[in-house]
Order: C-alpha cells, then structure tokens, then sequence
C-alpha cells in the first residue's frame, strides 16, 4: 500500500508541472477569448462589456461569416479525402515496393517544407502564363489553352486551388502514417486470410482495414481538426481574397481581430472556432468508437 502510495505520489509530481503548463498555455486563453468575445474593444484601449451582442452580431448579421463556416467544413471535407488514398498508397506501397522506405520518406518531404515557401512555390505554378505561371503554360503546350484559368483571382476557382494544395502538402504525411499502421500488421494474419481465399484487396477490406481502425481516425482527426484550424497557406496565397471568396473562419478571425482592429468580436469568431473543433472531435470520436466495436 506503502508503494502504491509513493507511485501515485510520484506520478502527480511528474504530471503536475507538465499539466499546468498546458493548462496555461491552452485552456485559460480559451476561457479568455470567450471573455473577450463579449467586449466592445479594439485590443489597445478601455473596452466595453457588450454580453453576446458580439456573438449575435456573428451569427445574424455578418454576411462574410457563414460562407466563410461552409467554406471552411469544405476544406475540412477535401481534407478527409485524401486519407482513403494515402491509405491506398500506403497498401501498394507495402504490396509492390520492395523497398518503400525511400519512396515513403520522399513522399513526405513537402510536410517539412515551409507553408511559407509552399505557399509561393503554387502561387508561381498558378500564375496567368503571361506572368510565367507553369501551369496555365502546361495547357497551353498541350493545346488545352481554354483550360486556363486565373487560378487564384478568379472567385470560382480559387478555393478549389487551395484544396489541392492542401492535397498535396500533406498527402505524405497521412500516408506514412497509414504505412506505419499497416507495416504493425503481422504476416501471419494474411498467410491464414490467404489459406482462407482472402487476398488482395479482399483481403485489405476484410483484415487491412478493421485492424488499422485507430490509425485512420488518428489521420482523420488530424486531418479534420487541422483543416478547421486552416490560417497560413491561404494567408500567404489569396489573404482570404478575391472579395472573401478565400476566407475561412481563421483568416475572418485575424482580419476582424488585427486589420479592423475588432479584437472584441475577433474574439468571438474564436470561440466559435473553438466549439466548432471540439463538437467535431466528439463527433468523430463518436463514429469511430462505434467502428471499433463493430471490429473488435
């Protein structure tokens, strides 16, 4: 008991620090932007408590705010997507490369690329071609000139450009993580799938998946929650433009907090944020566990 007691004792004094500091540096500034959110104040001088006629305001009469909620569960949606084909690729990957590591690690270079350098590297790609945009030139040489278009101008098409990037920054990082998944998977497994007359894909959806179950909501949390939480690559390509035809909840957020200086209702944009990332992960969670027991 003597024992049972010192570890206990011993892991709060381990834990403590550590859960303090995330307390601080997570949980109280959220319960200090929702304060915020109920302030008159431009971020510098005297503020005026207004109650939730900041929250009001966002919901009932901002007419950037919502288009910029659907744009926003969109990229989250196109985000998702991606995961199934990391998925597919981390399966080929394992069933067809002998040695996949190279192509694995190569595949994930674009992640540890800087969203800055990302984020003019497809600007330069998605320029007209009379400004030596290498994408609208592709088309051009292959008689698609029609197919041009002013990718991140025009307000039809530039956020769908955006997606695309997202797609391919962090494919590879989804699908290491689905490779490493599927690498702990033991051979005997699908040895005695394949005495059974299950493989290839057969065998993927019947032993692959079921097993893999917690990596890819691993992947999809990551991917969902990051998405809502998407602010530096479309600051750095569109800025939430043409006519907000590129904003999110974030980039709305920093425009209303920092250039309108409206940091009291900013504020309420992120708390709003904040409901909207945590109603998500429970939803997932939610779907997810009931997978887990429909395998387990």
């Amino acid at each position: 008991m003597n024992v049972l007691k010192v570890s206990r004792w011993t892991i709060a004094a381990f834990v403590l620090p550590c859960l303090i500091i995330y307390i601080g540096i997570v949980f109280v500034p959220i319960l200090v932007s929702m304060y915020s959110g109920m302030l008159d104040w431009n971020g510098i001088g005297e503020s005026t408590f207004v109650g939730l006629a900041n929250f009001k305001k966002l919901l009932f009469h901002d007419s950037v705010f919502w288009p910029s909620v659907r744009r926003t569960l969109m990229f989250a949606v196109f985000s998702m997507a991606e995961i199934p084909i990391a998925l597919l690729v981390a399966i080929l990957l394992k069933r067809y490369v002998r040695k996949p590591n190279f192509l694995v690690s190569s595949y994930f270079l674009p992640v540890i690329l800087s969203v800055v350098v990302v984020g003019q590297l497809w600007k330069t790609i998605y320029n007209p071609a009379s400004m030596g945009g290498m994408l609208n030139q592709i088309l051009d040489a292959v008689g698609l000139h029609s197919w041009g278009k002013a990718w991140l101008t025009d307000p039809s098409v530039a956020m769908y450009s955006l997606y695309f990037v997202a797609l391919w920054q962090y494919l590879g990082y989804h699908t290491l993580i689905q490779f490493t998944g599927i690498s702990n998977v033991p051979d005997d497994v699908y040895e005695a799938a394949r005495i059974d007359g299950a493989e290839g894909f057969k065998a993927d959806w019947h032993i692959t998946f079921p097993l893999i179950v917690p990596i890819f909501k691993i992947s999809i949390v990551l991917a969902f929650i990051g998405s809502l939480q998407a602010f530096d690559m479309i600051m750095v390509m569109t800025g939430g433009g043409p006519a907000h035809a590129t904003d999110v909840i974030s980039t709305h957020m920093y425009n209303m907090s920092f250039t309108s200086m409206k940091y009291g209702y900013g504020s309420s944009i992120a708390a709003f944020l904040v409901v909207l990332c945590l109603a998500a992960t429970f939803c997932i969670n939610f779907v997810f566990n009931k997978l887990e027991k429909r395998y387990s």
